[in-house]
């Protein structure tokens, strides 16, 4: 293992990961506030978030597979990432009444960093060994939480004195900063004497039956599955977390930063925390274990969350640091986890199958929390449904083998659920 390009590959979280935090506070609030008028502001963010999300769904197994069949992950890393940094900058554009250039550039930026991820993460098999698989993938998401932390303070400042614009141009600034070592020192594109044109269609063809394979797969199929019913649940309460905090506790914006800066805080511990027993038990221990975590952050927030509970405030900090430590274990754990199940030359094209779930979770979830919410009569009640999910998800894990925990050495390729 080359320890320059751990670094490097690391390295690059810290870069997007402004982009990523940037984007759902500052660029969320300006977008939704400032640019579209009226009480039309948050349906348009909506669509903003629910169409890029879709876009790389859809993409991202056909993408993955032209990258490995035409030796092509690095330049498919470099186009995102290039893409992704022109269109932050462009943000400072983006004025009052702007609706559709603010809506565009925002979907063709979130789509380039989400796109970007999917090749990225694909490289995690190619530059660490199965036993350090859990303490790399970890590392890498500590740094990116480091990067968010850096982002978001400067980003709250600039906003404070009227420089939105500036923002813009120190996440793009940051982003470049942090994808420089990793495109110079990630592994070269391997030629496959096939073309993009031909993998491209190739990749058409083979979409469903990779889809057909990984069907076939015993655990890759029930990892896939618990992994799309978990995150539905954990990305759920990231991205309500803001609106009940705002809605229901009365937090100023001020606060909501503030609470978004401990959560970042909180998952660089928990990512770091599990780290080591994520490789000595398995990347599987370590999803359970922190499934469980998540189900006991959800039952807090539900019973702290009640009217007319005297410190329901104070709770939301308390509950909001527990899931940043749970967000910074799942997600580690979880790529790591995924590692384990590729088989070799396969690693973007499954990493786009892997994209497909966690994005895909996003939009079902929120649907059927408001929903319950709604029959429930209140928001808080609607978590139930988070649960849910994280017990479905939980079960289905439970019966992956592990190979990192010796018990299997090869993918399953049984039918039997």
């Amino acid at each position: 293992m080359d320890k320059a390009t751990v670094r490097a590959w690391c390295f690059y979280d810290f870069g997007n990961s402004a982009f990523a935090v940037v984007f759902v506070t500052v660029y969320n609030a300006y977008y939704a506030n400032h640019v579209v008028p009226g009480d039309a502001g948050a349906d348009w963010w909506a669509y903003t978030v629910s169409l890029s999300m879709a876009l790389v769904a859809l993409s991202s197994p056909l993408l993955g597979g032209i990258a490995d069949h035409a030796g092509a992950r690095k330049r498919m890393l470099t186009i995102y990432t290039v893409v992704g940094i022109l269109t932050t900058l462009c943000f400072a554009t983006v004025g009052e009444g702007a609706i559709l250039l603010g809506f565009a550039l925002g979907v063709i930026a979130n789509t380039a960093f989400e796109g970007g991820i999917v090749f990225y993460n694909a490289y995690l098999p190619d530059i660490a060994p199965p036993s350090h698989h859990g303490r790399v993938s970890a590392h890498g998401f500590a740094i990116g939480y480091v990067g968010s932390l850096l982002a978001l303070g400067a980003a709250a400042f600039l906003a404070s004195k009227g420089w939105i614009t500036a923002v813009w141009g120190v996440v793009a600034v940051q982003w470049a900063i942090g994808a420089i070592p990793a495109l110079k020192y990630l592994p070269k594109d391997e030629p496959t004497g096939m073309s993009v044109k031909d993998a491209a269609f190739l990749g058409l063809r083979r979409t469903a039956e990779t889809w057909r394979s990984v069907m076939g797969m015993r655990d890759m199929r029930r990892f896939l599955l618990g992994y799309f019913l978990y995150m539905d649940g954990v990305n759920t309460v990231i991205t309500f977390a803001a609106v009940y905090a705002t809605s229901e506790l009365g937090f100023s914006a001020t606060e909501t930063i503030s609470m978004f800066a401990m959560v970042q805080l909180t998952a660089l511990v928990g990512s770091l925390v599990m780290a080591g027993p994520s490789d000595r038990r398995g990347p599987r221990w370590a999803v359970l274990k922190s499934l469980i975590w998540w189900t006991f952050v959800v039952i807090m927030a539900i019973t702290t969350g009640t009217e007319g509970f005297e410190y329901r405030k104070p709770a939301f900090w308390l509950v909001a640091g527990l899931a940043g430590l749970g967000l910074g274990s799942i997600q580690a754990a979880s790529r790591a986890f995924m590692s384990h199940l590729i088989p070799d030359g396969r690693e973007a094209e499954l990493f786009g199958f892997y994209a497909l779930c966690g994005k895909t979770g996003s939009i079902v979830g929120p649907l059927l929390l408001t929903g319950l919410g709604a029959l429930l009569g209140s928001l808080r009640l609607g978590l139930i449904s988070v649960a849910v999910f994280y017990a479905l998800g939980y079960w289905l894990v439970l019966g992956v083998k592990d190979p990192q925990a010796g018990e299997d050495d090869s993918l399953a390729t049984e039918t039997t659920a």
